[in-house]
């Protein structure tokens, strides 16, 4: 097992490696004064681990109730959110209570934010059972909820007490999903670590998991805590995300947010190259390692609908809106575009 510690505006463990799920009561009462839980999970996770997740609690004493929702993203919503709030008031949880997110990032989403806000603030763990959630949204306190005008428009700065990344998670994983994660890896690479981006490029999605997990994670963690509240160097972490959402919202979230985010890095990579910050052959290694691990690299969606979404993102601050543009492997930059400029640099890169 690996162990790191993340110090914000407050300090908590991520904990990655194999048969962690058992020990989530212990580490759970280790952390949590109050013995009542909530598990929110989704209907595909829930079938598969809930029944363990329960009895490692109840183990230590913990009174163990549930909330599930259906399975995707349209499940982040407004709806589910103020059904979770009434049954924690139902349910009596208190402050020294907590929430517990068993499942992927909609549901580490949706309760984080829902224990951001009920009674002002409870502690919530994340046990992430998707590669996307593990090596990007479980770790850094972005909670949200889908608004009808656009993805993650409601939400709150609200740090995890706990995240258990329990690897054996990832076996039980569809194909599909774990594919889709696989674009949030390789934006690290891109991001920040060369050498991770050619271990991709040569071991696809067989890499070693637990090692690339955790440096992604370390990653992450890193900028966290140069930057909790996403006004600095963190923006660079929305690689991609900016026509991703655009993407995602186009599709009414059809399409996932891994394969959303693949296409988005690919078409900021091919515009950076029209405009001569990155090179074609960098470019080149960045559309094929996205198509080695079976990720979509193209669009069919009008460049003036992908734009017209675009303008709801939270990056945007009145005319101006922040594009991440890889420079090199390993090195990527942040610019500034008028909101005017967008459609023709989403056209330059499709």
């Amino acid at each position: 097992m690996i162990e790191t510690t993340v110090s914000t505006s407050t300090t908590y463990s991520i904990l990655i490696g194999h048969q962690l799920l058992p020990r989530l009561g212990e580490e759970s009462a280790a952390i949590i004064k109050g013995r009542s839980a909530v598990i929110v999970s989704d209907s595909n996770v829930w079938p598969i681990y809930g029944a363990e997740a329960i009895a490692s609690l109840e183990q230590v004493g913990f009174r163990v109730c549930s909330f599930i929702v259906p399975a995707g993203e349209s499940s982040k919503n407004g709806e589910n959110y103020l059904n979770l709030l009434n049954f924690l008031a139902e349910h009596q949880l208190t402050r020294s209570d907590c929430l517990i997110a068993l499942g992927g990032g909609v549901i580490g989403d949706l309760t984080g934010f829902a224990a951001a806000t009920y009674l002002r603030g409870i502690p919530y763990i994340q046990v992430p059972t998707t590669l996307l959630a593990m090596v990007d949204s479980s770790v850094g306190g972005k909670t949200a909820i889908n608004l009808p005008s656009g993805k993650n428009l409601a939400g709150a700065f609200y740090q995890p007490a706990l995240v258990l990344c329990h690897i054996d998670a990832l076996d039980t994983l569809p194909a599909d999903r774990f594919t889709e994660g696989c674009a949030e890896v390789i934006k690290y690479g891109l991001l920040y670590d060369a050498p991770l981006f050619s271990n991709l490029e040569e071991s696809g999605t067989e890499f070693d998991r637990v090692s690339v997990i955790a440096k992604c994670i370390e990653w992450k963690k890193q900028v966290v805590m140069a930057d909790e509240f996403d006004t600095g160097i963190r923006r660079m972490l929305n690689l991609g995300h900016t026509i991703g959402h655009s993407i995602e919202k186009a599709s009414n979230y059809a399409i996932s947010h891994g394969a959303a985010v693949s296409i988005g890095i690919a078409i900021i990579s091919r515009y950076a190259v029209s405009q001569r910050l990155c090179s074609e052959e960098d470019c080149r290694r960045i559309i094929d390692v996205l198509t080695k691990f079976g990720l979509p690299t193209h669009t069919t969606f009008p460049v003036d609908v992908l734009t017209q979404h675009a303008l709801s993102d939270k990056k945007r601050q009145g005319d101006q809106i922040s594009l991440i543009v890889p420079a090199t492997i390993g090195c990527c930059k942040l610019i500034q575009v008028s909101t005017f400029d967008l459609e023709n640099c989403v056209k330059e890169g499709m």
